[in-house]
């Protein structure tokens, strides 16, 4: 995204956070000094905040309820078209264009969070040939009982041939909206939450093929992250750095401006292909040769053209992202939400990096040189002294864009969920929000570390 002190894609969200700040303010102010965290009890340790269900096995895929689908088995175990269960037209608000497809549906068990959730985001792996598409959708079911419609939090393929991928916008039903990728509950200081969830997926294929997409993962995360502006601290427990490919976003600035106004934009695309890159994903020279040749790192420009969303017209969906890369060969991608550096150092531990979101002020965080207010970029290793080591795109080139970050000041802007803009106006902040992508079967080392930050 942009380094310029914008507003978010979130800035409706930090109307509920005003609205919790203010209403429980006099309440709060007795008891916890403001900016602080309510400690846990002495001998019981702190609630969960984040729940993730990912669907991913052959026996997932038997559990659901199928329309047309069936699960199938192998070393990646998916659901896939089987017979049709009917035929509609889809108008392509981007395009204008009608074309009628073929689909089939499948649609998850209830997963119960075991945190009750103010949000919760979904996010998928998956293949569309040329000729199909896949649509995600989520129903909640509050903590009084009472249901949400049926969300859709993503229509979307791994091309732009046959529909543009696209969140959908206006979707509310007067406790809960959908903001591009994010379901939250309207008003947290409520107490109303969302207890549980089905996703359900629909299936497309051009009519009178044997085309189908394959699913191979579908997930959730629901989350109740504690209001505040600032987190406890960390203690330094790692000192390793992990060989990332390093790109800047700012060598693309001013190309191929239909995606996101060009590269001073695409610090999304830009970490993803460093991780996916760094697990052995490479682009073909002929998925590359739309791009100019005369522009360096195509691969940067492809990375932008396929996680751009048509509708939040930008690129940094964080579930397109997560399913950009899971388009690689042998990778997996999610999104989700952790918890300190602590669960950071256990997956670097384990050789795996993370593409972490945030936002702050320029005086906030020491020798960035910029503020934002929504920016991503990619973890890769701390010093002795704890400090966190990112490939950071907003750099000049690509030399510049490995840097180090005082941890104290980092962990603070990745994990509060609220914060001053320039205006001192209180606006929302990301909670934590991470991209993991790692390997379709990892290594047992991998496997627990993963477990260990919830991620399965």
């Amino acid at each position: 995204m942009s380094r310029a002190e914008l507003p978010s894609r979130r800035t409706l969200l930090a109307a509920a956070v005003v609205a919790t700040v203010t209403g429980s303010a006099a309440t709060a102010s007795a008891a916890v000094p403001a900016g602080a965290t309510r400690p846990a009890a002495p001998g019981r340790a702190a609630a969960r905040t984040v729940d993730n269900r990912a669907w991913t096995t052959y026996t997932d895929w038997r559990s659901g309820t199928a329309a047309g689908t069936r699960a199938q088995a192998g070393l990646r175990p998916g659901v896939v078209i089987a017979e049709p269960a009917g035929t509609t037209d889809y108008t392509d608000p981007h395009t204008g264009r009608t074309a009628a497809w073929e689909y089939a549906t499948w649609t998850s068990p209830v997963h119960r969070f075991a945190v009750p959730s103010t949000e919760a985001i979904a996010s998928w792996n998956a293949q569309t040939p040329e000729g199909t598409w896949i649509q995600v959708e989520l129903k909640g079911t509050y903590s009084d009982g009472t249901d949400t419609p049926w969300y859709v939090m993503g229509r979307w393929a791994a091309g732009d041939g046959d529909i543009r991928r696209t969140s959908v916008d206006d979707q509310e039903d007067g406790r809960s909206s959908v903001w591009t990728d994010t379901l939250a509950v309207d008003d947290a200081a409520s107490g109303l939450r969302i207890a549980s969830v089905r996703l359900r997926l629909t299936l497309y294929r051009r009519p009178g093929t044997r085309l189908t997409p394959t699913v191979w993962r579908l997930g959730v995360m629901g989350s109740d992250i504690p209001d505040r502006f600032t987190v406890p601290a960390s203690a330094p427990g790692l000192a390793r750095e992990l060989l990332v490919p390093r790109y800047s976003q700012e060598v693309h600035k001013g190309q191929y401006p239909e995606y996101d106004n060009g590269g001073e934009a695409w610090c999304s695309p830009t970490s993803s292909q460093m991780i996916i890159e760094y697990w052995g994903g490479r682009l073909s020279p002929e998925q590359l040769s739309w791009v100019d040749p005369a522009y360096a790192d195509p691969q940067i420009c492809h990375a932008a053209r396929h996680t751009y969303d048509h509708q939040y017209a930008g690129c940094g969906n964080w579930p397109f992202n997560a399913a950009y890369a899971a388009t690689f060969p042998g990778l997996q991608g999610v999104v989700t939400r952790l918890r300190s550096l602590t669960d950071l150092e256990t997956l670097i531990a384990a050789g795996i990096p993370a593409i972490t979101s945030q936002s702050f002020l320029k005086e906030e965080l020491t020798g960035a040189g910029y503020g934002t207010s929504g920016h991503l970029m990619t973890v890769i290793g701390f010093t002795g002294d704890g400090d966190v080591i990112a490939n950071d795109p907003a750099s000049h080139d690509n030399e510049a864009v490995r840097r180090v970050y005082k941890r104290r000041e980092w962990e603070n802007i990745w994990l509060r969920t609220k914060r001053y803009n320039a205006s001192g106006k209180v606006v929302s902040g990301t909670g934590g929000v991470c991209y993991l992508y790692f390997p379709a079967r990892p290594t047992p080392r991998q496997r627990k570390a993963l477990a260990a930050v919830g991620v399965r």
